[in-house]
């Protein structure tokens, strides 16, 4: 073999490097010939279309080039209204194609294909759009930390399977992206294929997985220039009917109302909901909560889940304290009541009058969110019980809750942020202001990662008081071996619950965690991470600690796709809780403890699928544990019907918690818990745009007080023989949701739902599991049959027709 001269050596080493680290670039070219999305490339225009081709595996075997009989060719086309494009799958299994039928949004078992297009190509946010084998569409806002699938488009594709592997076409219209307003357009573009049934991902331009930001390694699509888009106007009115019935009494509702949706330029979209119906989204999973904090509840209102990407920054902004529940509780009102007074009714809820948000970036990467939401005066009920009179108290006044973002994008993945939340409440009520400088900073080739934030709080009320909290973190972000270093500071005052949500304040705390991993399959593994960290919080006023722990993680896939985990935690000092004895200044000890936790989730691909979950906490005191363990079963009986059930029990010996307050005494029970949730799921798809679904939840949890204990001041527990309340509780929670869907066109659905829930409270334990089912529906079991029609108009189909 001839020897190369190390000039000729050089340039060839350049060139295959160069070859993974360089941009791809398809330049496009506009089309003035109709684009029917058929799924089929029948039109002229696409057989001049640039092609993008030359696909490399993302995973499991990181850069390996796609083989040529699953070769990969992707065109794209434009017009003033949308881009258009045509993938062309080659398969050498056809037959084998995995194609689930789910609901959008739901990627089921199929193959997939996908586009990701950042219009500003600024390497910090993409627009997602997926479609399955079975022609189902799954749409997001992507960033390096976060996929928002809550984000739906409107947008046409259509899939044909072929002799050959199957192809699909797109119609993305403008109005679903965001870019700038220059006449000349550079998008940052990537195309994915995932072959489901090899467990195959892969990219049109190279995602080396060393760097751990993806979006800044997209290619590059040019050529889209002198567009001139169409109004952004969508309306999208809605009728919906409801027939409520209990035991006690029936109600018929009526509702109407519209969403609103205007590009106010090419960058900045305003959304606004008027008269909001949340009376289908999925129901909260009701718990026995014996925590000194509030349940946090997951958003399911499609306003406040939909493109929030900028109002999330910062982690100051939960939305469900918009309608959530009146700040004035009814314990603050008994309080209030004057003798021979009453609360005859109490309202569960606060009603959204309505609501707006604008959002958008500038041509200089600078994003900005304003959101305002304005819910109803909201009274209670007090009966005076000597007159039988009654009279109206304000539990909530007329609030309006305010966001406002902007964030700067820099540097293809730098940026820096401020956030200000603002609660109004009208009248003598408490307001609150929160503000955050946040920063986030990468170097050039994102190796390391410099993040953190500056956080003050402002509250208004009886006594004005405010906090700040802080935070600094140092990351390397790439190859194998990784790590975090990161410190916060939270003070006394810090207080964002009026619009966001906090649990802990008044400590500092320091963090370390290193991990490995390896980027290409091996014989064993197609992933594999293993990660320790450790984790010490210490509050301020007493300098004690709060919690100090190691923790050692193994995670990762096997070549025949199974899932595990595996995680130690070692807590070896003594802790105290600032929080349990519900009274500023005083705590409770909690002994040293040791964690083990082990995963194995089957092969999703396997019509049988099954998970499995196992721990335990052993605690340094005798007979005090904890033991959970989580089941799950599926099976897919075909592409069109699938039924699963999981479920998770839990039980602990001698927990010890909070019961009570005895005149200056802070009363603890050593008491026995279980836990026992049931999920029930089935799903049937008539198509990719009409299916049945069912979810059934049963929730069954006791306390049973065995010993009466008093906090001494120190933090320990002595036993209390006098107290003698009955303070055991014995929960349960049923829900039950049968539903239809069908999408007669884009964004329009007729949508049917039948729900039954009950829930049963007492301080009579029953560990009879039958006799909780009998009691429960014993209850006042509620039914509720409800219909609901949205149908979604263009205003430029409207302004064509006249």
């Amino acid at each position: 073999m001839p020897k190369l001269k190390p000039s000729i050596l050089i340039i060839l080493i350049f060139f295959y490097f160069s070859s993974f680290g360089q941009k791809k670039i398809l330049q496009t070219k506009s089309t003035l010939e109709n684009i029917t999305i058929d799924g089929k490339n029948n039109e002229e225009a696409w057989k001049s279309a640039p092609i993008a081709t030359d696909f490399v595996m993302f995973e499991p075997d990181n850069g390996k080039p796609i083989s040529e009989t699953k070769k990969t060719e992707v065109k794209l086309l434009y017009d003033n209204t949308a881009i258009y494009i045509l993938a062309e799958l080659h398969d050498d299994q056809p037959n084998r194609i995995s194609k689930e039928l789910t609901n959008r949004d739901v990627f089921g078992i199929s193959d997939h294909f996908s586009v990701s297009i950042n219009g500003f190509n600024d390497g910090q946010q993409d627009y997602r759009f997926y479609v399955s084998a079975a022609g189902v569409q799954m749409d997001c806002l992507a960033t390096e930390n976060n996929e928002d699938f809550s984000w739906d488009a409107i947008w046409n594709s259509e899939v044909t399977i072929t002799n050959y592997g199957w192809v699909v076409e797109m119609k993305i219209p403008y109005a679903a992206l965001r870019f700038s307003k220059a006449e000349k357009q550079t998008w940052g573009l990537n195309f994915t294929r995932e072959i489901k049934r090899d467990f195959q991902k892969y990219t049109w331009n190279h995602v080396d997985n060393k760097i751990g930001a993806i979006i800044t390694q997209e290619g590059i699509l040019e050529g889209i220039k002198n567009i001139d888009t169409p109004t952004r106007l969508f309306l999208i009115p809605y009728t919906s009917g409801y027939y409520q019935q209990d035991k006690i009494t029936s109600d018929k509702t009526f509702k109407a109302g519209m969403d609103i949706k205007y590009g106010i330029n090419d960058s900045f979209t305003l959304d606004a909901i008027l008269i909001p119906d949340f009376g289908q989204t999925k129901f909260d999973n009701a718990i026995l909560n014996l925590e000194p904090f509030e349940q946090q509840l997951n958003e399911n209102r499609p306003f406040f889940t939909e493109a929030t990407d900028l109002f999330s920054k910062g982690g100051l902004f939960y939305s469900r304290r918009i309608g959530g529940t009146p700040s004035k509780n009814s314990i603050l009102l008994e309080e209030e009541l004057n003798p021979n007074e009453e609360i005859t009714n109490f309202p569960n809820t606060v009603d959204l009058i309505n609501a707006v948000k604008v959002s958008g970036r500038t041509e200089k990467g600078l994003g900005i969110g304003i959101l305002n939401a304005v819910t109803e005066k909201t009274f209670a009920t007090i009966t005076n019980t000597t007159t039988n009179t009654s009279r109206k108290e304000v539990v909530e006044p007329l609030t309006s809750y305010n966001v406002l973002v902007l964030d700067q994008r820099f540097n293809q993945n730098s940026s820096v942020s401020f956030v200000n939340t603002n609660t109004l409440r009208n009248g003598d009520f408490r307001d609150a202001n929160v503000s955050a400088i946040l920063f986030n900073l990468n170097t050039k080739a994102n190796t390391y990662n410099l993040f953190g934030d500056f956080k003050n709080s402002y509250i208004n009320d009886i006594e004005d008081y405010s906090g700040y909290k802080a935070a600094i973190n140092f990351a390397k972000t790439s190859g194998k071996y990784r790590y975090l270093f990161a410190t916060k500071y939270i003070s006394k005052n810090y207080d964002i619950n009026d619009l966001g949500i906090i649990f802990y304040n008044n400590y500092h705390s320091f963090y370390g965690e290193n991990s490995y991993r390896i980027l290409k399959s091996n014989k064993t593994f197609n992933t594999l991470n293993i990660t320790q960290n450790i984790n010490t919080d210490i509050d301020n006023t007493t300098g004690k600690i709060q919690e100090a722990w190691y923790q050692l993680t193994t995670k990762g896939t096997t070549v025949k796709n199974h899932y595990f985990e595996f995680f130690t935690q070692i807590n070896p000092l003594n802790r105290y809780d600032f929080y349990e004895p519900r009274i500023y200044g005083r705590f409770v000890y909690i002994p040293k403890s040791i964690i083990f936790y082990g995963q194995f989730y089957s092969d999703e691909t396997r019509p049988f699928h099954y998970e499995l979950e196992l721990s335990t906490e052993q605690f340094d005191e005798q007979n005090r544990n904890i033991y959970r363990i989580y089941g799950g079963l599926k099976y897919r009986f075909n592409d069109k019907f699938s039924l699963s059930n999981n479920f998770l029990y839990t039980r602990m010996t001698n927990d010890r918690g909070w019961i009570d307050f005895d005149n200056t005494d802070i009363i603890f029970g050593q008491r026995n818990r279980e836990i026992f949730e049931n999920y029930f799921t089935g799903k049937y798809a008539i198509t990719n745009k009409m299916n049945f679904n069912l979810t059934a939840r049963y929730y069954w949890s006791y306390s049973e007080n065995n010993k009466y204990l008093t906090l001494q001041n120190n933090g320990h527990l002595n036993p209390n023989s006098i107290y003698a309340e009955n303070k055991n509780r014995n929960f349960n929670s049923w829900n039950l949701d049968f539903s239809y869907s069908w999408w007669f066109a884009p964004g329009s659905e007729l949508a049917i739902l039948y729900r039954n829930y009950a829930v049963e409270d007492s301080d009579l334990v029953q560990k009879n599991s039958q006799k909780n089912l009998d009691n429960l529906f014993k209850s006042n079991l509620t039914n509720i049959l409800s219909v609901s029609l949205r149908y979604y108009i263009d205003y430029n189909s409207i302004k064509r027709k006249h």
